[in-house]
């Protein structure tokens, strides 16, 4: 029963600290907060949270503000994430569901967070190595020149233009194009890639008169499509790519500018940085937070991570969530990443 009193004492103390950015006093809690009990019970209350170090005086004669160890437990001992209202959600369904490629996907998730949020956002691009291949087209522009579009699980659409060295009849076209679904379609990257080198071996090093691996197709040709498609798959510029937005609201925590925004701006600038921020993140909604210095950079120990990982199914390609200073409103954030993820998840799945 006190355990439960003293709970429910630090989860005001968190409420009223977020909302009002004051350190909370016995009295205040008493008047705002329905806890059943007198001043002096939750005076010895806050004393006991004191002494086991959930939340500290700022400075004499002040109220209490929650330590990280503090909101740890607030965290840990939610009982429900706070839902998202209708509007909200349909808002996010209508925002999202108007992109065109991965790229807007990505870059509309990022400005809804961090508007859902009130925080700084960080969306990672999804990764090609946990990518699969969803499909492969080869359209003919010229008898001499192929256009070769690949299909990512990721949502990620490439497009190469192929000069041939030999023409192409639609019937060995056809015959390749059938042979390049069989070993891509469906395979992770790395397993696609293994089954197409297959494909196209060096033309040289073919025995003369060696029947060309594609029946009716000249074996350079081959090569040159294969070669096209796994430069495709093996370009790994968006495994290292995030987008960010939001980085205006930390105008919002002028007051602990030293000590939480400088480190957090610069940090804005080092993609690296956050990619290991938010690179742990669960997936299946699962939702990660990080507070203070349970963080892996040192340097933001004053700073919070809410993150999630997202993709189609259930595969994790990449991850995003919000970082700011610890104080923020760890309910409702959470709430919000784990549904914006939830619905680029949904689009992806859906191609």
């Amino acid at each position: 029963m006190q355990e439960e009193r003293r709970l429910a004492v630090l989860r005001a103390i968190v409420e009223d600290y977020v909302a009002t950015e004051e350190p909370v006093g016995s009295k205040a809690l008493v008047e705002r907060h329905g806890l059943g009990v007198s001043p002096a019970t939750v005076r010895n209350d806050m004393a006991a949270l004191e002494d086991e170090g959930y939340i500290a005086q700022p400075h004499t004669s002040a109220g209490r503000i929650p330590t990280d160890k503090g909101y740890r437990l607030f965290v840990d001992r939610l009982t429900t994430v706070k839902p998202l209202s209708g509007a909200e959600r349909r808002a996010i369904s209508t925002f999202l569901e108007g992109a065109v490629d991965i790229d807007d996907v990505v870059q509309r998730s990022v400005r809804l967070l961090s508007q859902l949020t009130r925080q700084v956002a960080v969306v990672q691009y999804p990764t090609l190595s946990g990518s699969t291949v969803r499909h492969v087209e080869l359209v003919v522009l010229t008898p001499e020149r192929v256009l070769v579009v690949l299909i990512l699980s990721s949502g990620r659409v490439e497009q190469r233009v192929v000069e041939l060295p030999a023409a192409l009849d639609e019937e060995a076209l056809a015959t390749l194009r059938s042979r390049v679904l069989h070993a891509a379609t469906g395979q992770r990257i790395a397993e696609a890639m293994e089954a197409l080198a297959t494909l196209a071996p060096d033309p040289e090093e073919l025995p003369h008169g060696a029947p060309s691996p594609v029946p009716g197709a000249d074996p350079r040709s081959v090569a040159a499509v294969v070669d096209v498609l796994l430069e495709a798959m093996s370009d790994e510029r968006s495994d290292q790519r995030v987008a960010v937005g939001g980085a205006a609201n930390l105008a919002r925590f002028g007051d602990s500018f030293d000590t939480a925004v400088r480190p957090l701006l610069e940090a804005l600038e080092e993609h690296v940085v956050l990619l290991k921020l938010i690179g742990e993140a669960g997936s299946g909604g699962l939702v990660t937070v990080r507070i203070g210095a349970e963080g892996p950079i040192e340097q933001l120990s004053s700073t919070s991570v809410v993150s999630t990982g997202y993709g189609p199914g259930s595969q994790s390609l990449a991850s995003l969530g919000i970082v700011g200073p610890t104080r923020m409103d760890y309910p409702s954030t959470m709430a919000a990443v784990r549904a914006v993820a939830g619905y680029v998840s949904r689009i992806l799945d859906e191609g």
